[in-house]
């Protein structure tokens, strides 16, 4: 009894990968961008958030939350060192 082997032509297996691209690609195209939702814009007289500075352990954190003056002062100190 003889077993004959069935060999794929060559490029069998490449149009397979060429077609399986396209593929992907085809569907990557027709997903579209991702939208995320966006939070409403802040009046111009609301309070700003509280920056994200550490001031636990610091007597100013309670000024800080309560004083408008202040936290501004801090927030422009924080601004302008960022910039260096």
């Amino acid at each position: 009894m003889s077993t004959t082997k069935r060999h794929r032509p060559r490029g069998l297996c490449a149009d397979r990968v060429l077609a399986t691209t396209a593929l992907a690609l085809l569907l990557a195209a027709c997903a579209g961008p991702v939208t995320r939702p966006t939070e409403p814009p802040l009046p111009a007289t609301a309070e700003p958030p509280p920056p994200a500075i550490n001031l636990s352990g610091f007597p100013d954190a309670q000024r800080f939350a309560a004083d408008g003056n202040y936290r501004t002062g801090w927030q422009d100190g924080v601004a302008l060192c960022k910039k260096k």
